[in-house]
């Protein structure tokens, strides 16, 4: 599938790391080191802006190493760009360690999954059809 980008930024395209990769790096695009402290939050251009395909999202995502290594995730995640967005793309990065934590320009700092949606039509009815689970919620199981 082909999806048109602008990169404004000056760094390259996001791109698969493998042949099997579902997400490809975002890297950040500043002007200068963005510093974030402990359970601080802000949003972090990419200078990327795309034109997605009718039917298709993309998914924002954070970096498991990130996560596991410095504590920094993603709020809002996934994050959705809509098809018919055309702004920047920016990442709500936060940082969730006991740590100062520093972005720098072109660091990877999130991943992008395109993924194909489906629109629904309601139809409102009366009652819902049974299933085995039926209105069984978190832990119903009874295991961990």
């Amino acid at each position: 599938m082909k999806v048109q980008i602008i990169n404004k930024s000056k760094h390259p395209l996001p791109d698969y790391a493998t042949s099997l990769s579902a997400g490809m790096d975002l890297r950040a695009n500043l002007a200068a080191p963005v510093l974030l402290k402990p359970l601080q939050r802000c949003l972090i251009p990419t200078g990327l802006y795309i034109s997605l395909p009718a039917g298709f999202e993309a998914q924002i995502r954070p970096r498991s190493g990130l996560a596991l290594k410095k504590g920094i995730t993603l709020l809002n995640t996934p994050g959705t760009i809509d098809a018919d967005y055309r702004g920047e793309i920016g990442v709500i990065v936060v940082n969730l360690s006991a740590d100062d934590f520093i972005i720098e320009d072109g660091e990877r700092i999130a991943q992008m999954v395109i993924a194909r949606y489906e629109q629904v039509e309601w139809e409102q009815v009366q009652v819902l059809d049974e299933t085995e689970r039926g209105d069984g919620g978190f832990g119903h199981t009874g295991t961990i």
